[in-house]
Formats: C-alpha cells, sequence, structure tokens
C-alpha cells in the first residue's frame, strides 16, 4: 500500500522527503506560516499555497486511515471479512466510499429485516430473488410463523421484501451512483406548509418553488433553510417525474440488480420490492445528505460575500491616504523595507541591513531617505519585532537628518503580519511577491 507521504507527494507533485520533512514539522506542533518563513531549507522551499494543501490532505488523509482501520476491526471481529471487501476498504480513497462499503456491517438498531431473518424468512427472500418463476404467494405459505408475527402469507412476503429492501440499500456502488444522479439531475422543491400563509408571508417567494439543485444560489438557499426551520416551509430534493411514469432511481436500482418486469411469477413482486427500496430506504437518506450539502455550500458563499463587503472596512488606512515606509526589523537577516502608496499600492521593497553584523547605518538612512523623497512618503511605520528599538533609532536619526522631508514615524503591533504573508489571500493579493 503506498505510504502517506508518497501520495501527498505525487498530489502536489513535490519531492516524498520534502512532504516526509514537513510532516515531523508539523507533528511537532509548527504552524503553516511558521514552516513557510521558517523552514525553507527543511522543506526545500515550499510555498504557503503547498504547505497548506499539503497540511489539509495530511488530516484528512490521516482520519481516512484511522477509520479504515476502525472498520476493517470491526468486520473481522464479526467474522465477515472477505479478501475482497479487505481489498474494496483498502482502496476506497473517500469517507464517503468507506462508509458506504461499512454500511452492511455496521453495528445497528434491530431491523424488520433483521426480525423476518430471525423468524427464518432469508431462505425465501433469496429462493425470490434467484428464481422468478416462483409464485411469492404459495411459496410464502411454508415460512408462515405466527408466533414470531408473521401469521400469514403477506406478512412473510413483507418481512421478505424487507430483507432485500436493506440488502438493496447497502450496496456501496449502487450507493455512489443513486447520489451523483441526483447530484446531477435533482430540483429542491420548496412548499408552504399548510396553515402557515399568513404566519410566513416573508417566505411567499418560496410557497411554490423549485429549481436544479445544483444551481441554488447561497442566498435563496439560506432563505428556504430559515423557512423550514421556523416551520413555515418544507424542501425536499427529488427527481421530477412525469405522472404515471417510474422514478428514474428506481430504474437505476432494478437495472444494477438485473430485475426486469418479464411477466414471470415473481416480477411483479421483486418490481415492488425495488419500489420499497428507493421510497421507504434510500430517498430520504439521499436527500438528507444533499441537503447537508447545499447548507455548507450556501453557508460558504455567504462568508464569501460578507467577507468581501467587510474587506474595505478593514483595509481602509488607518492614518489616511498616505504613502507610507514600513520596516520589519531584524538583525543577521537585515531589515525588510515595502514602500507603498497613497492607495495602499506597493510601489517598492528590499532590505537594508543598518544592525550587526553589517553595521551600514548610514548607507540604510541614505537609501531610506532616496526612497522617501522618490515616493513623497509622509510616515515610517515600524513592526515591534525583533531589533525594533534598534530600528526606531535609525527611523529617528533619517527625521533629524532629513527635517526637509516632514516624515513621521510610529511603531506598529506585527501580531498577524507573518501568518498573513503564508496565506492564501496573500498569495492571490501579492502573487510576486
Amino acid at each position: 500500500m503506498i505510504s502517506l507521504s508518497r501520495r501527498i507527494a505525487d498530489e502536489l507533485g513535490v519531492a516524498e522527503k520534502q512532504v516526509t520533512a514537513t510532516i515531523e514539522l508539523l507533528d511537532e506542533g509548527a504552524t503553516v506560516p511558521f514552516i513557510a518563513r521558517y523552514r525553507k531549507e527543511v522543506t526545500g522551499s515550499l510555498d504557503d499555497t503547498q504547505l497548506r494543501q499539503l497540511s489539509e490532505r495530511l488530516v484528512y488523509l490521516r482520519e481516512l486511515e484511522d477509520r479504515r482501520d476502525t472498520i476493517l476491526k470491526s468486520i473481522e471481529e464479526q467474522g465477515k471479512l472477505t479478501e475482497t471487501l479487505k481489498k474494496d476498504i483498502l482502496d476506497a480513497e473517500t469517507k464517503t466510499r468507506l462508509e458506504d462499503l461499512y454500511l452492511p456491517y455496521k453495528p445497528k438498531r434491530r431491523t424488520k429485516g433483521q426480525i423476518a431473518i430471525e423468524a427464518g424468512i432469508e431462505p425465501l427472500a433469496d429462493a425470490l430473488f434467484a428464481n422468478r418463476l416462483l409464485d411469492p404467494a404459495a411459496e410464502a405459505e411454508a415460512y408462515i410463523n405466527a408466533e414470531a408475527g408473521f401469521a400469514d402469507s403477506k406478512a412473510v412476503l413483507d418481512g421478505a421484501k424487507y430483507i432485500l429492501m436493506e440488502r438493496f440499500a447497502q450496496e456501496a456502488d449502487l450507493l455512489a451512483k443513486l447520489r451523483g444522479y441526483l447530484a446531477d439531475n435533482g430540483t429542491l422543491l420548496a412548499t408552504v406548509m399548510s396553515g402557515k400563509e399568513v404566519e410566513g408571508e416573508k417566505f411567499r417567494d418560496y410557497f411554490e418553488h423549485k429549481e436544479a439543485w445544483s444551481k441554488v444560489p447561497s442566498h435563496r438557499a439560506l432563505a428556504m433553510f430559515r423557512g423550514r426551520r421556523e416551520g413555515v416551509l418544507s424542501i425536499k430534493v427529488d427527481i421530477e417525474v412525469p405522472e404515471g411514469e417510474r422514478h428514474p432511481c428506481e430504474s437505476m436500482i432494478a437495472q444494477f440488480f438485473d430485475l426486469r418486469d418479464e411477466g414471470q411469477p415473481a416480477d411483479a413482486w421483486l418490481q415492488e420490492t425495488v419500489r420499497w427500496t428507493w421510497r421507504i430506504k434510500l430517498q430520504f437518506h439521499l436527500e438528507t445528505e444533499l441537503l447537508a450539502d447545499l447548507r455548507e455550500r450556501a453557508e460558504a458563499a455567504a462568508i464569501e460575500v460578507f467577507a468581501a463587503n467587510l474587506q474595505d472596512l478593514l483595509l481602509a488606512a488607518p492614518a489616511g491616504q498616505r504613502a507610507t515606509i514600513a520596516l520589519d526589523p531584524g538583525l543577521r537577516t537585515g531589515v525588510k523595507v515595502a514602500v507603498i502608496d497613497n492607495t495602499g499600492k506597493v510601489v517598492d521593497h528590499g532590505a537594508i541591513y543598518p544592525h550587526a553584523p553589517k553595521n551600514q547605518w548610514d548607507a540604510s538612512i541614505a537609501q531610506l531617505a532616496k526612497l522617501a523623497k522618490q515616493y513623497s512618503a509622509e510616515l515610517i511605520a515600524i513592526g515591534n519585532g525583533t531589533a525594533s528599538r534598534e530600528t526606531d533609532k535609525l527611523a529617528g536619526d533619517l527625521i533629524k537628518l532629513h527635517p526637509e522631508l516632514g516624515l513621521q514615524k510610529v511603531m506598529v503591533n506585527e501580531a498577524g503580519a507573518s501568518v498573513y504573508s503564508a496565506s492564501a489571500e496573500a498569495a492571490a493579493e501579492m502573487p510576486d511577491l
């Protein structure tokens, strides 16, 4: 089985040793911004975007492996772990696929199908599924068991249906097909609850509303979810089927198990079992999944909208629209310099080395004076990190030696600067820096 570090390396298109080194740093408690800024020599200069992807994928894959181990152990303890099933579980690449495979073996409450099995009806279900020439009603007579709650042939056949329904509903490949089909073709339907027309007036737009599930915008989805939470709206996801036609998901279930209605004695009963499987076992289960997915999608989109609206307020210049020279203090690595104009645009950047060991004090003042004059800077902003006092003195000497520049200096809290510098937002805003 491919190693976790090898798999992530292949996905990111980097060397495995880079991934291994980064995982060690993350496991030691280092954050992505810290690694991006201060451990380039260890990671082989992985950038912040690659590190974020690596970290997120690492968490997902470790959770997947933990769950895989738990599932394998659980099925093995039940004595039901075949080589084929084990291979399918080991090959599963998503949590959804893993849970679908585990579904038939997951400990569950006593179901109607289980009760029927305990009453000895499973051989009848197997026989009718395997041989469609059998007459269900006639075959059921031999399985009547009044003491177990199956007093007539109808009750026996219902029990057999539940056995097959639960078996059908636990087929991982079938679940994946139905889930994908509903996601691509499903319609979100909202209707008003009876008697809530006046009370729910603000949700009137959704009293009779339908649109493609995959295309519902976030604001409408959230409004409908609010309406449901307040007891005004009923929401469901389904395929619109013309009256008199069979639901396509029922057809998919029948096709998956090769159940065709050819007029044989057991065909009608099996087709009814397929119908029950969809309507009773699978429809609500998959609808709940899709609605949860829609809510998550809508909330993420809403957060993006709110964030965009808030961004301008948060990025408003605290000292007004004034060209500024920003200094990120440092000793051995130098003082980083960035110049922004009065609109906040980065117009220049570089580094000076006024402190030990290079001690280029006068040259640094001269370089800063040149930048201030060139870009009409009015402010010098100094980060309050390592060497901030020494750098503040440098700015003070600059102001004394060049009063004609009219500069002012201010100490700035660096909290969050490193985190931002290694963020996706920074990479998008200033991709070349």
